[in-house]
């Protein structure tokens, strides 16, 4: 399970990349690297709260998951 402050440095790098993608976006309709950083700020600060927020309900579920003692004895098929 991820600490609290790898999960926020996980949502701070993805944010960035998407701000700067959408800022290019942004640019293309808009014309205006201005229009196009506001439109891609907001969309950030909505993204960052909406994906932090998600990653954090996740790692409450544990299904899907399983411990390091089941993975070790969990043994591959052997069909051919």
């Amino acid at each position: 399970m991820d600490t609290a402050l790898r999960l926020l440095a996980k949502s701070i790098t993805w944010q960035v990349l998407g701000l700067v993608s959408m800022t290019l976006v942004g640019y293309l309709f808009t014309g205006s690297f201005t229009a196009g950083g506001g439109i891609a700020l907001v969309g950030s600060g909505v993204g960052f709260c909406c994906y932090f927020l998600h990653e954090t309900l996740w790692s409450k579920i544990s299904w899907g998951r399983f411990s390091d003692d089941q993975s070790a004895s969990i043994k591959p098929s052997s069909r051919a």
